[in-house]
């Protein structure tokens, strides 16, 4: 799966090893008679012959064959080139002696190949079907991951719904009670468990859910509704942008230990690993560490940052690594922002001034403004959310820690409440455990 889709260009590798060879000019065989030339003109050289030959004495013996060979000896010519004339030194004559001994060898049968590459970091040594199983192995082993990572919210979503079920023959108002605090436990909000309760209701009315296997389906089927619905607002790909339009600008935005920084430095990288030139801006000037906590995943991932000194006017940071990014010819250019709430204030107007620079150097920049959101802090990390969607026109959400705890069903209070896709999802510690979200995945890996 790709994680950067914009370059489209780049979905296929064009080498020409299928393309006809350009038509030549036949050489003149032996047998046909060659033209008559003027009198007076030169005949043409003879191509060379493309047989090899030796020139010269035998090679020069390695260091290995001057301590094995005894003195006064010669080395022999290991080729399988014609024999030169006789020498002196007696090297040729070795050379003889040794042919009968290799004439009776049989010589090594050459392996057949498909490809006359012996290796290569395309996979033109590979079939179309090893690459698609190496691909489906990729996915499954994606598959396992995310399902790890909200293992602990499987066992208090789905494990309740077992219990709540176990022993019961009939679907009452107790058991819908009990259900309801199962689905709220799991941090997915009482709008949403409000809705699915309705559905369930109507589906005990139409005799449609009688058993555990059905509430399962219709609870599975609310839920990725909901995620559905909300890929329709804000941006749910950058391939909306046009490709043409570079460098394609990502603002980030968070309150301040939810794993902003961390998040940018696994977007980098992440980003810059499948083929495409990355620029960071630390635009947060307001926090004294921003800056280098910053330029330490620069460093490890190898992605060029702009910084000014601390109390520098955000803008500005931004107006220079716009300039710097159109420069290079960059494709992306990630925004560090100020993660503070307590002056709202003076952060709509520090954004709102950051996306006029933006929107002056760049058609339609910014072109995404994810907020990056901590799953473990759960509904609150949810009201946070509705302040910044009035400070910063956020257009997606990036939920970290969801390995971390067991209400990850913020995801669907999210999508939800706010109408925003979730863009990423952090499952780990590492650079490559910042992952697309994907809805049917998390739904899926919530019910098994």
């Amino acid at each position: 799966m790709a994680f950067w889709r914009r370059k489209s260009k780049d979905t296929y590798i064009t080498l020409g090893l299928n393309e006809p060879a350009a038509p030549t000019a036949e050489a003149p065989t032996q047998t046909a008679e060659p033209p008559s030339a003027p009198t007076d003109a030169r005949p043409a050289p003879a191509p060379p012959a493309l047989e090899p030959t030796v020139t010269g004495g035998a090679p020069t013996p390695t260091p290995r064959d001057r301590t094995t060979q005894p003195a006064g000896t010669s080395v022999t010519a290991t080729t399988h080139a014609p024999v030169a004339p006789e020498t002196k030194g007696g090297a040729t004559e070795s050379a003889r002696q040794s042919e009968p001994a290799r004439a009776g060898m049989p010589r090594p049968t050459p392996v057949p190949s498909r490809s006359p590459f012996t290796t290569s970091i395309l996979g033109l040594d590979r079939s179309i079907e090893e690459l698609q199983a190496e691909e489906a192995a990729l996915e499954r082993t994606f598959e396992k991951r995310f399902r790890n990572a909200v293992a602990a919210t499987r066992a208090s979503l789905s494990e309740t719904i077992d219990n709540v079920f176990q022993g019961r023959k009939i679907i009452d108002a107790q058991l819908l009670d009990e259900l309801e605090e199962a689905l709220i436990a799991a941090d997915i909000g009482v709008p949403t468990t409000l809705a699915i309760l309705d559905t369930v209701r109507q589906g005990i009315d139409r005799k449609q859910i009688g058993d555990i296997a059905a509430l399962k389906d219709a609870i599975k089927h609310e839920l990725l509704t909901i995620l559905r619905a909300s890929e329709r607002a804000g941006v749910a790909s950058e391939t909306s942008v046009p490709e043409h339009i570079t460098p394609y600008v990502l603002m980030v935005v968070g309150v301040n230990g939810v794993g902003k920084t961390t998040t940018i430095g696994k977007l980098a990288q992440r980003i810059k690993a499948e083929g495409n030139d990355v620029l960071i801006c630390a635009a947060d000037t307001f926090r004294a560490a921003a800056s280098d906590q910053l330029a330490i995943w620069a460093e490890r991932t190898g992605v060029p940052l702009i910084q000014q000194k601390q109390g520098t006017d955000p803008a500005a940071v931004l107006f220079d690594a716009l300039k710097a990014a159109k420069a290079r010819s960059s494709d992306v250019l990630i925004v560090d922002t100020a993660g503070r709430l307590h002056n709202k204030s003076n952060l709509m107007a520090e954004l709102e001034k950051m996306k006029r620079v933006a929107g002056r150097e760049v058609a339609g920049a910014p072109h995404e403004t994810l907020l990056v959101i901590d799953a473990v802090t759960g509904q609150n990390g949810l009201e946070q959310a509705r302040q910044f969607l009035k400070v910063a026109g956020v257009t997606g959400i990036v939920l970290t820690k969801l390995d971390g705890t067991a209400k990850g069903g913020i995801a669907v209070a999210i999508a939800k409440e706010l109408g925003l896709p979730i863009r990423y999802a952090g499952i780990g510690e590492k650079v490559d455990d910042l992952v697309i979200f994907d809805p049917e995945q998390y739904v899926n890996s919530l019910f098994e």
